[in-house]
């Protein structure tokens, strides 16, 4: 089970923000394309839920490990 945590895997820039703060996401959805050696990659959410933070800014660079989005999980709004 996903943690709702969402982090830049690697260094490299912010492409694309998909998702804004409130927005509810399913499993597997794109939220943020990061562009990092050359390649795009986009990340997804590993759990179905809101969308509480986006710390991801299109244009911006990212080191590995930064927070990007965060997401409650559904039936964890009470903890």
């Amino acid at each position: 089970m996903g943690t709702g945590t969402v982090v830049a895997p690697m260094p490299g820039k912010v492409l694309a923000v998909l998702v804004a703060p409130g927005e509810r996401v399913a499993i597997g959805q794109p939220l943020v394309v990061l562009e990092a050696m050359k390649m795009e990659s986009t990340l997804t959410a590993d759990v179905a839920g809101s969308v509480r933070t986006v710390g991801a800014v299109a244009g911006a660079t990212v080191a590995g490990g930064d927070v990007l989005v965060e997401i409650t999980p559904d039936g964890s709004e009470n903890s």
